[in-house]
């Protein structure tokens, strides 16, 4: 036991000589005020700082989040501002405070112009501006009839940085890194970016979670949590505000000021790992990962905005959100729909019934996006979930029966342990009804595995998909460190399921990166780009597409 604390967890007395927690918490605060948004870097990578003249000010992080007519911004503070207010076309939205300290503030405005540039102002009760202005372009209409759209995708951004193994290998990138990627993603000016799950990593009671939020190096950093206390207003939201915020307001900044931004949520996101055992199965989260996920996504990053097509037992009534499944609409030329796999996963799967009554996803939410896939208006409809088709890595929580044999060989049969049969036939009718169309590409793009790759999928068991075959991408990760890749912790790279017969037109390549898609009335064009340290710190400046792929619509 340290001198001068107490034993038990998240406890500490005040001492002379040893800080306690609160006092470190606030110290770690204040370094990430100063500009210090790590704690602690497994290599030696100087910051990275925005170019330009613009002044942050006392504002530490913007994420928005707008749809044609409705701006949701979050942003984080350095100190708690005097009553904020968000000015936007001669408009006000006044700020709400989303913690028990007002250091982190929701502004949102509704009744916007579509498809034009705004100009953002934040001032205080004083009418002091709290950072320079800025802008941002609200997405066109509906019925518009934009000729382009640019979309930035990745996905497993989070990570605490200098986290170590026992042979001093890093498991995430350092913030800076991951800050340049980012940047370098912005220099090809997309319209729009989908972060899809993963933004932070601190597994509690996993496998994962003795080295990570269970770990003496947690303990330092941030403290533990007590699942026995709600988040907000205990020594649990210290906790998150330390650990989860160098995750996220430190690798973000005020870098996506200017761009709509949609943030669905993972497994990784609720505080655990997925993964089942006869002792435990961390899926579906437990009230008290719900309550560490929705707190995260209060203080840091927007909600999903109801567009009116989401189920409306998902929206929150109010604030007129969803926290789990929404759709990015770009007029009448793209409608991506963006679903989260964890949150409300079932799973009534015994070692010896395999039962077909679960899914990923609720009646209700497979419903809509059946519906949306058939009725949607727009030139191109793009499924987003947080967990990806075509590709296994053995684990537990997939589509897939797929695990590793006594030679690291995938293999469906028999079915790995508490897999429910009802997770792949969920998978088959999502992608039978993207397939349905010709007129459209059958696009998955999904977060959760750590590769860049792409193919596409030509029979997933006894169906038939050869008239219009899906197509998954895996969007990348800027954050996994050198032993977060599949490879090293389950035993094998992402590959095809043997429950398919599928095409790789890029294999799944453990990378660091990101994937831009630009769409266009006929045809989506896929760009792939890649980034290891032995390449350099400087070549991220210049990252160029290593893979690309253009889809036309109506080709198979």
């Amino acid at each position: 036991m340290t001198p001068g604390t107490d034993a038990r967890p998240g406890r500490a007395r005040q001492n002379a000589v040893v800080p306690t927690r609160r006092e470190f918490l606030r110290g770690a605060a204040a370094s990430l005020a100063a500009g210090g948004l790590g704690l602690g870097c497994g290599d030696d990578v100087p910051p990275y700082d925005e170019p330009g003249d613009w002044s942050a000010g006392q504002v530490l992080h913007l994420l928005p989040a707008a749809n044609h007519r409705r701006l949701r911004l979050k942003a984080s503070f350095a100190r708690p501002p005097d009553a904020p207010v968000l000015r936007v076309a001669g408009r006000e939205a006044p700020g709400r405070a989303t913690d028990s300290r007002g250091l982190h503030h929701v502004f949102d405005l509704d009744g916007l112009a579509p498809d034009r540039v705004h100009q953002l102002e934040l001032r205080d009760a004083r009418s002091e501006r709290l950072c320079d202005p800025w802008p941002l372009r609200t997405p066109p209409a509906p019925d518009a009839r934009p000729e382009r759209f640019r979309l930035l995708a990745y996905t497993c951004a989070g990570g605490p940085e200098g986290f170590l193994t026992p042979r001093l290998q890093t498991v995430f990138r350092p913030i800076a890194v991951r800050r340049r990627l980012l940047a370098r993603a912005l220099a090809f000016a997309p319209d729009a970016v989908v972060a899809n799950g993963d933004h932070v990593y601190w597994d509690m009671h996993s496998r994962y979670g003795i080295g990570m939020a269970s770990s003496p190096q947690a303990w330092w950093r941030a403290g533990f949590l007590d699942p026995e206390q709600p988040v907000l207003g205990t020594d649990n939201e210290d906790v998150v505000r330390a650990a989860f915020g160098p995750q996220i307001a430190g690798v973000y900044g005020t870098l996506f000021r200017s761009v709509p931004t949609w943030f669905l949520q993972d497994d990784h996101d609720h505080g655990e790992n997925d993964e089942a055992h006869p002792e435990r199965r961390t899926f579906p989260p437990t009230p008290f990962m719900l309550d560490l996920a929705r707190t995260t996504q209060r203080l840091y990053y927007p909600e999903l905005l109801d567009d009116g097509l989401v189920p409306r037992a998902f929206v929150r009534g109010a604030d007129r959100v969803a926290e789990s499944f929404g759709s990015l609409r770009w007029g009448r030329l793209c409608e991506a729909l963006l679903y989260d796999c964890r949150r409300h996963l079932t799973n009534r799967a015994d070692p010896a019934r395999h039962d077909a009554a679960s899914g990923f996803l609720p009646p209700a939410v497979e419903t809509w996006l059946v519906e949306r896939s058939a009725t949607s208006d727009a030139d191109h409809v793009v499924n987003m979930p947080s967990t990806p088709v075509l590709w296994s890595a053995g684990k537990w929580g997939e589509w897939y029966p797929d695990g590793l044999d006594d030679d690291g060989a995938l293999r469906a049969e028999p079915a790995k342990a508490f897999w429910p049969r009802g997770w792949k036939e969920q998978h088959d009718r999502l992608l039978f009804a993207a397939a349905v169309r010709r007129d459209r590409i059958p696009l998955f793009a999904s977060g959760d595995l750590h590769a860049l790759g792409m193919g596409r999928i030509l029979r997933s068991g006894g169906l038939d998909l050869s008239h219009n075959p899906p197509v998954s991408l895996l969007t990348g990760p800027p954050g996994t460190g050198e032993v977060g890749w599949p490879s090293n912790f389950r035993g094998t790279p992402p590959r095809p399921s043997t429950t398919l017969d599928a095409e790789e037109w890029q294999a799944p390549l453990e990378e660091n990166g990101f994937a831009l898609l630009d769409f266009t009335r006929d045809a989506i064009h896929v760009r792939l780009f890649r980034w290891m340290p032995r390449d350099g710190l400087d070549a991220i400046a210049t990252l160029e597409p290593f893979f690309e792929k253009t889809l036309l619509r109506g080709e198979t």
